[in-house]
């Protein structure tokens, strides 16, 4: 269990619970095991509808492109995947690979459990949905800010290249 709660005590998604909130989402993850090179996450392949966080090791997410496929980033401990369908987004929306760098472990969160806490621990579940729009909110702005970059790069603005 303490990887469990080492995992959330680092992560985004759970920054603001309490010690006591924590320990009661914490029992509802499972924690899966993936080896080097093996897939978590493949576009076209039916997906759970789970929250994966990853706990150790690096995860690869890759895109295909016109030239094949090319890694886009490289998930560190405490970073989110799954998002899409744990919001309720169709698992046709994922365009994304996630592949295990090395041997890799992830918690995994399914919906179904989490919403078990709607009734029950309501402002657990506000709390965890607010983690989750920082964490989406923080790739937003990555992702604007790289775009800027490379206009500026292609149309030589601002002189910094």
């Amino acid at each position: 269990m303490s990887l469990v709660i080492d995992t959330l005590r680092i992560s985004t998604v759970t920054e603001e619970l309490t010690d006591t909130e924590l320990s009661i989402i914490a029992g509802l993850f499972e924690v899966q095991d993936y080896k080097a090179g093996e897939i978590i996450v493949h576009p076209g392949d039916v997906q759970p509808e789970n929250l994966y966080i990853l706990a150790h090791g690096e995860i690869k997410v890759k895109i295909q492109g016109s030239d094949g496929e090319a890694a886009i980033h490289v998930l560190k401990p405490g970073d989110l995947g799954g998002i899409i369908t744990f919001v309720g987004g169709a698992s046709s929306n994922i365009s994304a690979t996630l592949c295990a760098v090395g041997d890799a472990k992830m918690l995994s969160l399914p919906r179904v459990k989490f919403e078990t806490l709607i009734n029950s621990h309501p402002m657990i579940v506000y709390k965890v949905m607010r983690g989750a729009m920082r964490y989406v909110h923080g790739i937003v702005r990555s992702m604007n800010t790289k775009s800027a970059e490379l206009n500026s790069y292609i149309y030589r603005n601002s002189g910094g290249y």
